[in-house]
């Protein structure tokens, strides 16, 4: 296979490899030690999608591939939940309204942790395993050009423009045994859930197989549903059915008791960061369940404009979040602008899991603005009387009524 000319010499040289164990940073191993005589380190971040299991797997794949550096794995799921997670959930974010944003937040902490250890282990560049057509090179690379802009960024799939069946041919000709469910699909596993990418996705039409979503279908789960109050401070998921854990605990508990419901599964489309529509199947059980409540919550506690301008701000931190654009100094300032928010969004609201579907059956908050002791919508008041209530109406209506008004005299 061809040299890639800005590479350079790497004979003897050590490149830090963001490594998942799949088939595209497998190819990457294989390809810089034999093309190049690099020295690869692989390094694996868990965002809190990797079992013991799974994690020792990785770590025989890469000595399996021949990795002369090593491999190294670092546990970033706290900080996944403080620093990316925390401000999601505050915010309802949710991509064209139904996808939770599951790998953005994760690839930024991803290229973080391979950044922090490149610079400290001396490494002569950090590679990752990006093609040239989705979002996750630009998320890469835009981290790396802030926090390692010394460090070259080598990207061999991209380079190469090498495809899934050409990576394949690649490994299995030296002898490295790939599965085929990993040439047609790509699946990403996180604590803020499961991505799929694959033939179905390709296009707009095809409907994604039951079997590549994790968990029980829909018709598998269980007929009488399940019953679950989730506990809220600031914001924050802190309870579940009064027992309270940490915010990494109470998500892998949800995820845990989703699956079993087939709730939290979707099918997002929208636009890449380049600028072409894309396709994902989704599988989020946990984040699912948490905004949906937290957003039940914030109807009773926030006043009308905070929910509003909240929404708006929101959508924008998402939307710079799947951008890669996570280091942008407004994304401070809109997560502090969405923490203020939350001082009062405290509280239990409870939600039942049936077959696939989730329902919000009821919130309640020690600061709830819906208050039957002074007003109950459509029926008796004892903050204003009826002669107010009918001269707010008539004032209310000015504009309109002056508006048509207008529009008469001028015919």
């Amino acid at each position: 296979m061809r040299k890639i000319d800005r590479y350079g010499d790497l004979s003897g040289r050590t490149v830090v490899l963001a490594f998942s164990g799949g088939l595209d940073t497998s190819f990457c191993v294989t390809y810089l030690q034999e093309v190049y005589g690099a020295r690869v380190m692989t390094v694996t971040v868990d965002t809190g999608g990797f079992g013991a299991e799974e994690l020792a797997r990785i770590e025989r794949r890469s000595a399996a591939l021949g990795a002369a550096a090593g491999h190294r794995t670092l546990d970033a799921t706290q900080a996944l939940y403080r620093e990316f997670l925390a401000p999601l959930i505050r915010g309802n974010v949710l991509r064209g309204g139904v996808y939770p944003l599951s790998v953005s937040a994760e690839r930024v902490l991803q290229a973080r942790e391979v950044a922090s250890l490149a610079l400290r282990s001396g490494a002569a560049a950090v590679v990752h395993g990006s093609t040239g057509a989705g979002n996750d090179q630009i998320r890469f690379d835009t981290a790396l050009a802030v926090l390692a802009p010394e460090l070259p960024c080598l990207t061999p799939i991209r380079d190469l423009g090498a495809g899934r069946e050409e990576e394949t041919a690649f490994l299995e000709s030296r002898g490295i045994p790939v599965e085929k469910k990993t040439t047609a699909y790509s699946i990403n596993e996180g604590l803020w859930g499961t991505t799929i990418g694959g033939r179905e996705t390709h296009g707009s039409w095809e409907e994604v197989p039951e079997h590549l979503y994790p968990g029980a279908t829909p018709a598998q789960a269980p007929a009488q549903g399940r019953s679950l109050v989730l506990g809220f401070e600031r914001g924050l998921p802190v309870a579940i059915d009064g027992e309270s854990m940490d915010g990494v605990t109470l998500i892998r508990r949800l995820n845990a008791l989703g699956l079993e419901h087939a709730i939290g599964r979707g099918v997002h489309v929208g636009d890449t960061i380049l600028g072409i529509k894309g396709r994902v199947a989704f599988s989020a059980p946990g984040p699912h369940a948490i905004l949906r409540a937290h957003r039940e919550l914030e109807k009773l506690v926030l006043t009308g404009w905070q929910a509003f301008w909240k929404d708006q701000v929101s959508a924008f931190y998402g939307q710079l979040l799947h951008g890669g654009q996570y280091f942008d100094p407004v994304m401070r300032d809109i997560e502090a602008m969405l923490e203020s928010s939350q001082a009062r969004v405290r509280g239990e609201v409870r939600v039942k899991l049936c077959r696939g579907v989730l329902d919000v059956t009821g919130a309640r908050s020690p600061h709830s603005m819906m208050d039957p002791r002074v007003a109950v919508y459509g029926e008796g008041m004892k903050l204003w009387t009826g002669d107010e209530a009918r001269g707010f109406a008539k004032i209310y209506g000015i504009p309109p009524v002056l508006w048509a008004r207008a529009g008469k005299e001028d015919e």
